[in-house]
């Protein structure tokens, strides 16, 4: 089990390096992607679903805010809070980075036999699951 975990976290790096645009923290590219299937959300709600503490999550708001990846507004539901959206420049980072990251990953499935490739990739849906929890 502990092989998986390694491995994963270096195939993970790994195409994070491969995409030199941006070069956004993990959680900064998690809450991007989070706002990119449901936006706007709070930002105790990327907290929980990153998951990380809400200090985390603002500070990766935050972070991606100054560089016009989001904007905070008032949430209409509760004036004491604000809700995160995506922008446009966001949703254009994260078409960019997931476009080099999924170039460097087919390069490397090119690398593989066919069955091995066919195996890693039918794996998505059910890591994706396992990211959910």
């Amino acid at each position: 089990m502990r092989d998986l975990v390694v491995s994963l976290h270096r195939l993970l790096r790994s195409l994070h390096r491969a995409a030199p645009v941006g070069r956004l923290q993990p959680t900064q590219l998690i809450v991007l992607s989070l706002l990119y299937e449901n936006s706007p959300a709070r930002i105790g709600e990327l907290a929980a679903k990153v998951p990380c503490s809400q200090p985390t999550a603002t500070a990766a708001v935050a972070a991606l805010e100054h560089r016009g990846l989001v904007r905070r507004e008032p949430d209409p539901t509760d004036g004491r809070a604000s809700s995160v959206r995506l922008t446009e420049q966001g949703t254009g980072t994260l078409s960019e980075l997931a476009r080099d990251e999924a170039e460097d990953l087919a390069a490397r499935l090119a690398a593989l036999d066919a069955d091995e490739a066919r195996a890693v990739v039918a794996l998505a849906p059910v890591l994706r699951r396992l990211a959910e929890g």
